[in-house]
């Protein structure tokens, strides 16, 4: 099953994630911080990681480092405000990470990052985005 790893410290906003992705039949584990992330992340080799950039304890930025460090095929997306030319983007770009995203992230983007990232999801995508935005309302 496609597994998806949402990495951020507003609950608010961790939560909406995690029901959106779950809405449409992905797998989701979540972390509050880059500690957790990395832990996770070695436990459950998951096929996406969904970053915010900016984290408490460790950062999303030296998580990032961190798991690919560990695999290097690693998924990652980082969601930040800060532009994607931005020092610590370029960088973390140049290692490895697939995207880096602005703040706010839409539902729609958000799925969009799920299906092109996670392999066989194509076929799990069965709710309409009518019933997508009734459950976010």
């Amino acid at each position: 099953m496609t597994m998806i790893l949402i990495v951020e410290d507003d609950e608010e906003l961790l939560n909406l994630y995690a029901e959106i992705l779950e809405i449409n039949r992905f797998s989701v584990q979540t972390a509050i911080n880059g500690e957790e992330a990395i832990s996770k992340y070695k436990q459950i080799h998951p096929d996406l990681v969904v970053m915010d950039g900016i984290l408490p304890n460790i950062d999303g930025y030296d998580a990032f480092s961190q798991i690919i460090e560990f695999d290097k095929n690693a998924k990652v997306v980082l969601i930040t405000g800060y532009s994607e030319f931005d020092e610590k983007n370029k960088l973390a770009l140049k290692q490895g990470l697939i995207s880096v995203i602005s703040k706010p992230i839409g539902a729609d983007e958000l799925l969009n990052l799920a299906k092109k990232y996670c392999k066989n999801s194509e076929n799990k995508n069965s709710t309409s985005n009518q019933d997508l935005e009734r459950s976010i309302s």
